[in-house]
């Protein structure tokens, strides 16, 4: 019984910008649980070299190009998927940006597309794939939102201000689509050790001893710290679970930090 609460087998999953990172590993998650795997992005190049990656991986993923937040490219491409994989079970809006400039110095164009990309994109997915989840009975919905959801930081104004914004848009869904038994909700990545984030994770780095330092697990999370988070919110283990963020952050929000000295 136990293990059914979490078994995709039937399941369609779509994740946006699955072809690398946190989105990759999320999508590796799911489809080892049973369901089957659809990614999308902008470039055929990174969809085909992704596709390779999950293949060696022992999984076979379906690619879409479409642009999130181009509305009349994700109606077309919706009614593709559903008609050559099958209904979409299970939304995982992944896609984003981020610009790390300072307010002052950022122009308004790079924040609105950061929002567009972040923020508008998820409403227009959900807009056009949850009629499909409400004739069927039921779905699932998870916004991948940020520790920025509820911590500022220098330079990512408008990244925070969409992952506030989707944390506020992650709940008014679970208000709005609770009673077709669609569950909404959110996962909040701490920080985590991808190829883009290499840089700064060698020893000696002041950023990877601030975080290691911060993180009361006392390191970086790996990609595959996701996988049980995603697999819990995408299965009917979490079917009343509604409207909430699940931090996977090693418990940084959990604590102000300690002193620099403290061991």
């Amino acid at each position: 019984m136990s293990t059914e609460l979490f078994n995709l087998k039937g399941k369609t999953a779509l994740i946006t910008g699955g072809t690398h990172g946190l989105g990759m590993a999320i999508a590796t998650g799911l489809g080892k649980a049973g369901a089957k795997i659809v990614i999308n992005d902008i470039f055929e190049d990174k969809l085909k070299s992704a596709k390779k990656e999950y293949a060696a991986n022992g999984l076979d993923v379906s690619t879409y190009v479409f642009n999130v937040t181009n509305e009349a490219e994700v109606i077309q491409a919706v009614a593709k998927i559903e008609k050559e994989v099958g209904p979409i079970d299970i939304l995982v809006n992944n896609a984003g940006i981020i610009k790390r400039v300072p307010i002052l110095d950022m122009a308004v164009e790079d924040y609105k597309e950061v929002l567009d990309v972040d923020l508008v994109a998820p409403f227009i997915m959900a807009k056009h794939i949850v009629p499909g989840m409400i004739k069927r009975g039921g779905g699932k919905v998870i916004n991948m939102c940020s520790m920025m959801s509820e911590l500022g930081r220098n330079t990512v104004s408008a990244y925070a201000a969409a992952k506030g914004g989707l944390k506020m848009l992650t709940r008014s869904m679970a208000t709005e689509w609770a009673r077709f038994n669609i569950q909404s909700n959110g996962i909040g990545p701490g920080y985590f050790a991808t190829t883009q984030t290499a840089p700064i994770r060698v020893d000696g780095h002041p950023f990877n001893e601030f975080i290691i330092n911060r993180t009361p697990a006392g390191r970086w999370g790996d990609p595959t710290d996701l996988m049980g988070t995603a697999v819990f919110l995408a299965s009917k283990a979490s079917d009343f679970v509604n409207g909430q963020v699940v931090y996977v952050d090693g418990g940084i929000l959990a604590t102000i930090g300690k002193p620099s000295n403290e061991e």
